[in-house]
């Protein structure tokens, strides 16, 4: 065939990332024909609370997936840090790269975080940017804050908040890398599973569309992200919980860091493990049921 499909969301991220993926597509095909399909999900429609409370990061690729089932697009571009660690059978994640600065960006007209005075409101709707920035500095406020990248920065603008935070890669993709006041090093500040990378899903067993993302595989990439979402999936903590990983590759085996908290900040639990891919998070996660995990969850979700 020489035409494929993507299902996109219509946030002005979404739409670069699947045109880049699109380009991607047609430089390593000669004579492909890539068309964007458009979809609005409930994720980008729920703006009135954290989407933990709402049923998850699932919001975000359902009706792309259900274009996918329905045979109206051919593959999804998805941010990696969007997609539940656990997919429905019926599809699969055979590409995930193209990964860009995992770090978190610190947005502030008034500095960087330790500039940032007491009291100060810092907005976002991670619990894991919360229960972080809580831990290094309980004395600011955080206030819920929803919307895509232009609606955050326009309320940060506006003086609704002091600051904000969001992924240093979503700014640099969208040509705002200027507005990064303090990137956040990892050591710091653990980024989300998957942050930074992108997956290609489409439905299990397609092979037609398998074989054209082939040649898009990045397997060093995908080894690391795997190794942080198996951490999410062993736990259960998507985006209900504050959960951080991060994997690199160090000579022959994946490092893998990660984090458990409280919201507020009080119950920092962190494990660090080296390793194969296929054991890195059972180790990792093995660590932090060891250090109380498992009650930390329990309190969660009683």
């Amino acid at each position: 065939m020489d035409r494929v499909r993507i299902a996109t969301r219509r946030s002005k991220l979404a739409l670069w990332q699947a045109a880049f993926i699109k380009d991607e597509l047609e430089r390593v095909h000669s004579g492909l024909k890539v068309a964007l399909v458009g979809i609005s999900t409930a994720g980008d429609r729920w703006l009135d609370a954290p989407l933990s409370a709402a049923g998850g990061k699932g919001l975000f690729i359902n009706e792309l997936e259900a274009a996918l089932a329905r045979g109206d697009a051919d593959l999804a571009v998805h941010s990696m840090k969007d997609v539940p660690a656990l997919i429905d059978e019926k599809f699969a994640v055979p590409v995930i790269g193209y990964r860009q600065d995992v770090r978190d960006a610190w947005i502030s007209p008034h500095g960087g975080l330790d500039a940032m005075l007491p009291g100060a409101v810092v907005g976002t709707s991670s619990l894991r940017r919360q229960a972080q920035l809580l831990a290094l500095r309980p004395d600011l406020r955080v206030r819920p804050l929803r919307g895509n990248v232009d609606t955050r920065l326009a309320k940060l603008d506006a003086g609704e908040v002091d600051a904000i935070m969001l992924a240093v890669a979503g700014l640099v993709r969208l040509g705002l890398a200027e507005r990064v006041t303090e990137a956040l090093p990892p050591a710091r500040f653990l980024p989300a599973p998957g942050q930074g990378a992108l997956g290609l899903e489409c439905r299990a067993g397609d092979g037609w569309v398998l074989d054209l993302l082939a040649p898009l595989q990045d397997l060093a990439t995908a080894a690391c992200v795997t190794a942080e979402r198996a951490v999410s999936a062993a736990l259960g903590a998507d985006c209900s919980q504050p959960l951080a990983a991060y994997a690199e590759i160090e000579g022959d085996a994946i490092v893998l860091r990660t984090l458990l908290a409280s919201p507020d900040g009080g119950t920092v639990l962190k494990a660090q493990a080296r390793g194969r891919a296929t054991q890195v998070a059972n180790l990792a996660v093995d660590d932090l049921k060891a250090q109380g995990a498992l009650e930390l969850l329990r309190l969660a979700h009683p």
